[in-house]
């Protein structure tokens, strides 16, 4: 057995997950932070703490400090730190893991997402519309911009793609003619999607036909100084345009995901082929959106059954 602080497993732990499982950026940013938390907490107690003098003491006090935090989050914490012990323990660090003393039970409620109407999708792409046209005559940049924008929420409705393959969409791997469309989901998975109908990518053409003036960036939507447009530019714009279409719900980039999945399911489209558009590696996960679409079976059972205005003489005249 290894005699290393926790600063050490840490770095062990997070070379494994860099050049051993090949984990996504964002998954390996998120353990650094997670586990730069919990070091922080170590530290306060006994900066020399070794590894294996980390018991289910010290555990439950640091669980008693996230407690506050949503459960979602809570949950994600807790997980990265059951994966470092795994594997240190998988890896002799460890005789024990001192997370297998624990029981740890998490109550995250079962929200369902927020779904809009095809009317609610209908306004936000008049309104973009609406300002395109309104900069027809002005600088092709604000055309640029404004095209680019049509595009995105175009894109987003029509593949129910995630925000972050939306801005890693590279040119090489779009087809303007087929609308054949490749995107490196999450865990490096590649899945091909079609774009249909054909207005979005007749927009996507119209966009790219303005793209082709900006710098050679590698990446299909780039902002103003030709540089990838970041997640938090999609979100910024989803937000002023679903609040200018007055649009009541909080729509965010994922609510096209979520609003694309509910609608093709309440199309009567097998839920399976709705997990390999969406990318999931489990069905599970988009087993979710068959609660919300009995939640729309059951709102026309209520208002359109045929029996809601049938009335029977005989309990009448009673």
């Amino acid at each position: 057995m290894m005699n290393l602080t926790l600063c050490n497993s840490v770095e062990k732990f997070l070379f494994h997950c860099r050049y051993e499982k090949h984990l996504n950026p964002k998954t390996l940013k998120a353990y650094q932070c997670d586990l730069g938390q919990f070091w922080q907490f170590v530290s306060n107690i006994d900066p020399f703490l070794h590894i294996d003098g980390i018991g289910k003491d010290v555990l439950k006090e640091y669980l008693k400090q996230l407690s506050p935090l949503k459960p979602k989050t809570f949950k994600r914490k807790v997980a990265t730190l059951k994966a470092m012990f795994n594997f240190l323990e998988f890896d002799d660090v460890l005789e024990v893991n001192p997370f297998r003393k624990l029981r740890i039970k998490i109550n995250d409620p079962h929200i369902l997402p927020v779904v809009m109407t095809l009317n609610e999708v209908k306004e936000i792409l008049e309104v973009l519309y609406k300002e395109m046209r309104g900069f027809k005559n002005k600088s092709r940049f604000k055309q640029f911009e404004y095209a680019r924008n049509i595009a995105v929420v175009e894109l987003l409705f029509a593949t129910g793609i995630r925000v972050s393959e939306l801005c890693d969409i590279r040119i090489e791997n779009i087809n303007f003619d087929s609308g054949i469309l490749k995107i490196l989901g999450k865990g490096d998975k590649e899945r091909t999607i079609q774009i249909f109908p054909c207005d979005p990518l007749k927009r996507i053409q119209e966009y790219y036909s303005y793209r082709l003036l900006m710098n050679h960036s590698p990446f299909l939507f780039v902002n103003r100084l030709g540089v990838k447009l970041s997640t938090q530019s999609v979100r910024l714009l989803v937000k002023r345009i679903s609040e200018k279409a007055e649009i009541s719900k909080k729509i965010r980039p994922h609510t096209f995901r979520h609003t694309f999945a509910t609608l093709l399911l309440e199309e009567g489209i097998d839920i399976k082929y709705i997990q390999t558009l969406l990318g999931h590696s489990s069905i599970v996960t988009t087993q979710i959106y068959t609660h919300v679409t009995n939640l729309k079976q059951n709102a026309i059972i209520i208002n359109q059954h045929p029996r809601r205005n049938m009335t029977i003489g005989y309990l009448n005249n009673g």
